[in-house]
């Protein structure tokens, strides 16, 4: 005997609606946890109080430098930008020369600034590819660098001081202000969000690549990506650059980071793969 209220068919209807908002979820947590975010090497946090030494700041830096900081991709090679670690034309190391780089700018200035204002002084005869540091890495994690760049032949001058000043140890990834005598620091905008062209602009991707018109030629554009290659690739080549990385970019192997499976959440990496996948 039918319903005449029509309840029976109602009742159906919404163990339908049910059963597609269920497999529709189970479907996108599927899609998150088989994205392989921890593919890529991630800085090791660092937390130092004012009490710091300069031998742990030093061995810090070193770590960073000579792995997940990937400074040596670019700087220890000297093929893409100074050599740090080795004398340049004046035979001398970065810690010897860094203080003679910019008029009125002393050694700690000078490296902090070229890690969190790249752009605002390139040596001559380089390109401007370096993005600014704070983007990837925290500020503990910055100072630790100047200390170990410092140290390449010069006296190692940062302090617990210099970190917290700059808000370190809280790693916000963003600079609070400049160390003394130095320009104000750069403000850094959140990576945060799902908005696919905000991400790519926050994490400063179009230094390297080109959007609309806009960014460098330095790796492949995103402009008709998505007619070369398929969301798969492109997702691949976010978590591990080096992977399959297109012949004509070959002598850029090495340069983009490594940290964007952990930078980016799941749903994140998801928004930017889809964009470019659906730039024909």
């Amino acid at each position: 005997m039918s319903d005449p209220s029509g309840g029976g068919s109602n009742v159906m209807v919404n163990v339908k609606i049910v059963g597609i908002v269920i497999g529709t979820l189970g479907l996108y947590t599927w899609v998150a946890n088989a994205i392989p975010q921890v593919e890529s090497q991630v800085p090791q946090e660092l937390t130092f109080t004012g009490e710091v030494t300069t031998g742990e700041l030093v061995a810090a830096g070193e770590d960073l430098f000579l792995g997940a900081g990937g400074c040596t991709a670019c700087h220890g090679l000297g093929e893409r930008a100074p050599n740090l670690r080795t004398g340049d034309q004046s035979g001398s190391t970065i810690g010897v020369r860094c203080a003679a780089r910019v008029q009125g700018e002393d050694c700690k200035t000078y490296l902090y600034n070229s890690m969190t204002n790249p752009n605002s002084y390139v040596v001559e005869g380089w390109d401007p590819i370096m993005p600014d540091m704070r983007v990837l890495l925290s500020e503990t994690q910055i100072w630790a660098l100047v200390a170990y760049l410092q140290d390449q032949g010069g006296e190692v001058t940062v302090t617990g001081t210099d970190i917290e000043a700059t808000g370190g140890g809280e790693d916000t990834g963003a600079a609070a202000s400049a160390p003394a005598g130095g320009a104000p620091a750069q403000t850094v905008a959140a990576a945060g969000g799902d908005d696919p062209l905000a991400l790519l602009q926050n994490n400063q991707c179009l230094l390297c690549h080109m959007l609309d018109g806009e960014g460098m030629q330095i790796g492949p554009s995103f402009d008709g990506i998505g007619a070369r290659r398929d969301a798969d690739y492109i997702r691949e080549s976010i978590l591990d650059p080096a992977a399959d990385a297109d012949p004509a970019f070959q002598a850029f192997v090495g340069l983009m980071p490594l940290t964007f499976g952990s930078t980016f959440s799941a749903s994140q990496l998801e928004v930017i793969v889809q964009y470019l996948a659906d730039r024909q």
